[in-house]
């Protein structure tokens, strides 16, 4: 009796899903709030800046995979595209805020950020990059540089290499999932 109750649907909770009315399909689920506030928690754990720059990026990324695989297998049911791109650049950000702060220094910044412009052709000047490597700016504002932005884009984080797996996208993988 204590464990009943009556309420709309959309403020209910059940397995950790909540539901909300779409104009012509009826009701669908989607992952409650407090679920996706725990995945960024979790996320945020993993990509804690004193603890990823100490171990290889390829560790951090494998468990960054982990979680997002299994998370996403479980809530692929309800509706939730806009939270997972939203997501997604969120914790691009904070990846990219690893790399930067592995690599430490400016001129070891400039040098890894240039050869990864050549590789990846992205066409970002020199200038562009050294005025990104050697700003003043905190980690979390260098990220956003647009060189930096650029160069470790989706599409370069996604590509596994030799010291460490592609980092997996979580809007694609829920498209994949879902359809």
């Amino acid at each position: 009796m204590t464990k009943s109750k009556v309420v709309r649907p959309s403020k209910s909770q059940f397995l950790g899903f909540t539901f909300w009315k779409s104009p012509k399909q009826g009701w669908k689920p989607k992952p409650a709030k407090e679920r996706c506030k725990r995945l960024r928690d979790k996320v945020r754990a993993i990509l804690c800046r004193r603890r990823a720059i100490a171990r290889p990026l390829g560790v951090t990324i494998t468990k960054l995979n982990q979680l997002l695989r299994g998370w996403i297998n479980y809530f692929s049911i309800g509706s939730m595209k806009g939270y997972m791109k939203e997501f997604g650049e969120w914790m691009r950000h904070k990846v990219r805020v690893v790399i930067l702060k592995q690599w430490k220094k400016g001129p070891t910044i400039y040098k890894n950020l240039r050869k990864t412009n050549r590789i990846c052709r992205c066409g970002v000047s020199d200038e562009e990059i050294y005025k990104a490597a050697h700003s003043g700016r905190g980690w979390y504002k260098k990220a956003t540089h647009n060189a930096v932005n650029f160069i470790l884009s989706p599409s370069v984080l996604s590509q596994a290499t030799k010291q460490r797996p592609g980092l997996v996208d979580p809007l694609e993988y829920y498209l994949a999932r879902c359809t």
